[in-house]
């Protein structure tokens, strides 16, 4: 990690992404309790407050990404943040003014934004951050997020029940206004211009999609990211009925093994970021074998009858997210071109949320017709699937963008 430490991009990012982390959160739970006591604990709110959160990220992201590989990543970010702490102020004016339907724009308002900010930050690493430090720079910043996936709500929680919705949307824009502020310490980063005559938005899209249908390890990626996201989706709404039918627990028991994957993300950030070195040379066989231990795990889980196997299922789970994750994050970064990784992650990673809504409509569906064992099956079978695909990517990346983004800033 010393040479990270050293690095002042990914200092200055992995700050802001912290402080964004605490901003989400906080966020989250706020709006989530505000709601609720707005509504009379109305389920189809509280429904409507997610939507909120995931729609724009189908809108936008393919918006978001192309327009990231041609504006300055610095000016991005910096100017994303701050406008998200000013349009939050905005939010709060009209929520203290009695309009509290006011309050779904702030969700609205940070995950359009992010759309542009989160492959403007990759433009970043791929510039300023030297391969062979990637992978150890992802395995930090998921093992920030993992932590904020156990301590945020907790977090969230206590800043709204102490504090209300007016401070907390106050505490929301001053974090986002203190992520701007640090980003202000980025190095310039000017786009490199050809010097041809600026292309046009919708052919910048046309040509993201020729770049990810043309390169085979993309290719194969988006069919990965749709993949695990079906299969996702089918057990995510089966996860309670597995707590309660399968080991005899209370619904409420449900926290504890999500805490328990939690602590197994950040054990494998940790790992990760440890082992950089082995998983930037054993990446091929990573990605294969992790998604082999997701299949399995998912149909131990609908198996075991004892909380003690389910939870260790859950934090093995959560150690081997990690890996995969790291692994194909570094992939959007190292194996994809400069001027297309805003774009390529525009085209790819809504595949996995589209996915997510698939396996989630279908699996109410999948339950009546073959009860859990046949939902989870289908969910472990599809995995195996996914890890059949992605035996056959290859993560070669092209002699000229080897070379490039060696710099380290000091």
């Amino acid at each position: 990690m010393a040479h990270l430490i050293r690095n002042r991009v990914f200092l200055v990012v992995a700050g802001a992404d912290l402080l964004q982390q605490a901003g989400i959160w906080i966020r989250n739970m706020a709006l989530l309790f505000y709601i609720m006591e707005q509504t009379n604990n109305n389920p189809a709110a509280v429904a409507l407050l997610t939507t909120f959160e995931y729609l724009p990220i189908f809108v936008f992201s393919l918006i978001g990404g192309t327009f990231a590989d041609r504006w300055n990543p610095k000016r991005t970010v910096v100017i994303g943040d701050a406008l998200s702490a000013v349009s939050v102020l905005a939010i709060l004016g009209m929520v203290a003014a009695g309009w509290w339907q006011a309050a779904f724009a702030a969700t609205v308002v940070s995950a359009v934004v992010s759309q542009f900010s989160q492959p403007s930050s990759a433009v970043l690493f791929k510039r300023h951050v030297p391969e062979q430090h990637v992978e150890a720079a992802i395995g930090f910043t998921q093992s920030m997020s993992a932590l904020f996936m156990i301590i945020g709500p907790m977090v969230g929680t206590l800043v709204y029940t102490r504090l209300g919705i007016d401070w907390s949307l106050a505490a929301l824009a001053f974090v986002f206004a203190a992520a701007s502020a640090v980003q202000l310490l980025l190095p310039s980063t000017p786009r490199v211009q050809d010097g041809g005559p600026k292309s046009s938005p919708l052919k910048d899209v046309r040509d993201g999609f020729r770049y990810v249908t043309g390169h085979h390890t993309l290719k194969l990626a988006a069919v990965m990211f749709l993949l695990v996201g079906i299969s996702s989706g089918i057990v995510a709404p089966l996860d309670v009925f597995v707590i309660m039918e399968r080991l005899g627990l209370q619904k409420e028991a449900v926290q504890w093994f999500a805490m328990l994957e939690g602590a197994g993300l950040l054990i494998g950030g940790g790992l990760a970021a440890g082992l950089s070195g082995w998983v930037d040379r054993h990446r091929s066989r990573i990605v294969p074998w992790t998604l082999v231990i997701f299949g399995i795990g998912t149909f131990v889980e609908v198996l075991s009858l004892w909380p003690v196997l389910t939870g260790s299922v859950r934090l093995l789970t959560g150690v081997t997210m990690t890996f995969f994750q790291v692994v194909l994050s570094a992939l959007m970064i190292k194996e994809v071109e400069e001027a297309y990784i805003g774009r390529t992650n525009g085209i790819i990673l809504p595949l996995m949320m589209a996915g997510l809504l698939i396996g989630t409509g279908c699996s109410g569906l999948l339950v009546k017709q073959a009860t859990l064992f046949g939902a989870y099956g289908l969910a472990a079978a599809l995995l195996i699937v996914c890890a059949l695909v992605a035996s056959r990517m290859r993560f070669t990346a092209p002699a000229a963008q080897t070379a490039a983004g060696s710099a380290v800033e000091g």
